[in-house]
């Protein structure tokens, strides 16, 4: 699966008790719907890991997204 970034893209997820909140720059909802789309095409069991070391913002929750059937 091929996991492309826009160049200059932003990304944050928080979350409280009772809802998570993905903030992203113009660049940065590229980027994730195209990796959405990417997944889309794959096979189940397909997941896209992120988290602030490879690809969020300072302070994020990891995120993980996954396909299934």
């Amino acid at each position: 699966m091929e996991i492309d970034w826009v160049d200059g893209f932003i990304i944050k997820v928080e979350a409280d008790c009772k809802k998570i909140t993905i903030q992203a720059n113009k660049e940065g909802l590229v980027s994730l719907a195209n990796q959405l789309l990417e997944l889309a095409k794959s096979c189940p069991g397909s997941h896209i890991h992120y988290d602030e070391y490879n690809s969020l913002e300072e302070g994020s929750l990891e995120m993980i997204i996954s396909k299934t059937l």
